[in-house]
């Protein structure tokens, strides 16, 4: 009996057991993935994936391509009713069937649209398809440059906080062998009292660079929509073959200009659908008439033709009105192109000068920095130096060691604007 009344209850625990302990896994695989290192390509993909300003950009290419699908069809026909001739005096008024000339009509009226109209319009809208599908990769360069950005600098700040990391583990093996030495008389009070205020102004720089990080990875997880812990992998070399691409291949993946170039496609397909306008579209209906039973019933069939009588004035002038706008076009696309080969070799060259700026610090500075530390700190042991000569050493070692590694970074944000300015080739407008 005890068995039968207490089995259910312990089922129930059970299963309560089960489904707290799957939660708990799915939890902790969660955790684990979210603090996973995050590579500079795991983090695009992320931001493409997950960016709300390029589904919105689908979400425009998409209501486009609903659009153009209807561009190239005939209107809808009108159905059309009514009586005519009804009476509204005499012994008949307000009857239907009495009079001869009242009549139950029903018809039918359709627009006629040209086949050339119909294959012109359905062209303007298939270029503005296009144009919104420009708009999709002007967003997917941003994101993607705007990315790389923010990991680039997540990854200089966590070279710097290793830097940092390192003074303050040798500021305080200085610290604790200063100490041992004073108490040993070898050194004074005053070499104690400096070698803690130095530790005390290193851990300080350390806590700035610590949240320089954090900053640095919010900023990233800004774009990836979701939160980044820690990033993985070394910036990638600065080498960019973007300015060597010839001019008909960079209108291709330059968001600027494809956007100017569809701009001058729609135009021109605009100006085609208003030259076409200029012929008048024809309406033809057809329509049948019951009278009374002691009368023929009828079939009328009509067409309606417009007739232009200024058509200078408006059929004439919205074509010169579209011709225009092609011109104008045209102008937006030569000034964009202008300012996308001005960007680039500016780009090109800071890039060039910053990769030789490196150069030079890493051949000149460093070693010579080196060596300062090296001498100050054989002197200090010989008894001819004194310990703040080498902790300055050793902190303008890593000055320059910041100094090289801060315009690392500000190379490689320029090799990240210049390379991720274009559409990847996996990436093509046709995509």
């Amino acid at each position: 009996m005890h068995s039968t009344t207490g089995m259910p209850a312990f089922r129930r625990a059970s299963a309560s057991a089960c489904a707290l302990a799957v939660l708990v896994l799915f939890v902790s695989a969660a955790a684990q993935a979210q603090e996973t290192p995050l590579t500079l390509d795991a983090a695009l993909q992320s931001a493409m994936d997950r960016s709300a300003s390029m589904q919105a950009a689908q979400s425009s290419v998409r209501a486009s391509s609903q659009a153009a699908v209807g561009a190239g069809l005939l209107p809808d026909p009108m159905l059309k009713a009514g009586v005519d001739n009804l009476p509204i005096n005499g012994s008949q008024r307000f009857t239907i069937g009495q009079d001869f000339m009242t009549m139950r009509r029903i018809g039918i009226e359709q627009e006629w649209v040209s086949p050339e109209k119909r294959r012109l319009r359905s062209a303007l809208a298939n270029q503005e398809v296009d144009r919104e599908r420009s708009g999709y990769l002007a967003q997917l360069v941003n994101v993607r440059q705007q990315t790389a950005t923010a990991w680039l600098n997540a990854a200089y700040a966590k070279k710097a906080l290793s830097l940092q990391q390192e003074l303050v583990d040798h500021m305080t093996h200085e610290l604790s062998a200063t100490q041992a030495s004073y108490r040993g008389a070898k050194s004074s009070a005053g070499d104690v009292t400096q070698a803690q205020l130095m530790l005390a102004q290193t851990r300080d720089q350390l806590l700035k660079a610590q949240q320089s990080l954090q900053s640095a990875l919010i900023g990233l997880s800004r774009w990836t929509a979701s939160p980044v812990a820690d990033i993985s992998g070394d910036p990638p070399a600065p080498q960019s073959v973007v300015a060597s691409l010839p001019p008909e291949e960079l209108q291709r993946v330059e968001p600027a200009l494809i956007s100017a170039s569809s701009e001058i496609a729609v135009a021109d397909a605009d100006t085609a659908v208003a030259h076409s306008n200029q012929s008048p579209n024809w309406t033809w209906g057809v329509s049948y008439q019951q009278r009374g039973g002691q009368y023929s019933n009828m079939v009328s069939v009509g067409v309606s033709i417009p007739i232009p009588l200024n058509k200078r004035d408006r059929q004439d002038r919205d074509t010169a009105e579209k011709a225009e706008l092609g011109t104008k076009a045209r102008l937006m696309f030569e000034d964009a192109r202008r300012q996308v080969d001005a960007d680039i070799h500016n780009l090109s060259a800071t890039l060039t000068s910053g990769r030789e700026r490196v150069s030079n610090l890493t051949v000149s500075l460093l070693p010579a920095a080196d060596q300062r530390l090296q001498l100050s700190t054989a002197a200090y042991k010989a008894g001819t130096g004194s310990l703040a000569d080498t902790f300055a050493a050793k902190r303008g070692l890593l000055d320059a060691r910041l100094q090289v590694l801060d315009l690392q970074r500000e190379v490689s944000l320029t090799w990240a604007q210049l390379e991720y300015q274009v559409v990847p080739p996996s990436m093509t407008f046709g995509q």
